[in-house]
């Protein structure tokens, strides 16, 4: 089943960035914010033929806003579950400075840019009850990453339907240096929380979340 109309999706997603209000968050005006990201519906765009639809488990694409423009702490409340209010936490163990320096893997080549597209995304159920090391590998065999930080916000943000109970998932692309945590998205008290489990520890209900490609 392909997508309907991408650049329609591509629209949707600038209009729920907008109404969450990354603009101002960014510094921009809105117009601002458009001229900002409208350069990547080309790269979406090119791809179109071989994109199907989105589904709770898979969608085409995601617009990501870096933390060079939004950061973690300021974009994570804006995000819910499905249908509900509650606006997404950051979990008390991380330590006031933490976050920031769970960065991109220099490996994933992401887009050094204040905006860019990931595509090909899964949340990755068939991970839960797999050590996040062994999903890392079996991720790589395949030529897939994990997300970020960024990205999986972004997952959340533009399909709040992704995160659901006993399908949360792990956010392998953004790591610490000597640190053997890695960020995570799930459920708590009605609202997304963003957290993380050990990189050995596996997790009945949280997989993880990767993608194909960066643009």
């Amino acid at each position: 089943m392909q997508v309907a109309d991408v650049s329609n999706e591509f629209d949707r997603q600038i209009e729920t960035l907008l109404a969450k209000g990354y603009a101002t968050l960014a510094g921009r005006t809105e117009a601002e914010f458009r001229e900002l990201v409208e350069p990547l519906r080309a790269q979406v765009t090119k791809r179109a033929e071989a994109m199907a639809a989105p589904t709770e488990e898979r969608v085409p694409f995601l617009l990501v806003v870096t933390r060079e423009l939004v950061a973690v702490e300021e974009s994570l409340p804006l995000t819910t579950l499905a249908g509900k209010k509650k606006p997404g936490v950051i979990e008390w163990t991380f330590k006031p400075g933490e976050l920031e320096q769970f960065v991109t893997l220099k490996e994933l080549e992401a887009p050094g840019t204040q905006a860019y597209v990931v595509f090909d995304v899964e949340r990755g159920e068939e991970f839960c009850s797999v050590v996040p090391l062994d999903a890392m590998a079996a991720l790589e065999a395949r030529g897939r990453t994990g997300l970020t930080l960024e990205e999986g916000i972004a997952l959340l943000t533009l399909f709040p339907e992704t995160l659901a109970k006993n399908k949360c998932y792990s956010l392998s692309g953004s790591r610490r240096e000597k640190d053997r945590r890695v960020p995570a998205l799930w459920i708590s008290k009605g609202a997304p929380k963003l957290g993380w489990c050990w990189q050995g520890n596996p997790h009945t209900w949280l997989g993880l979340a990767s993608a194909a490609e960066r643009a």
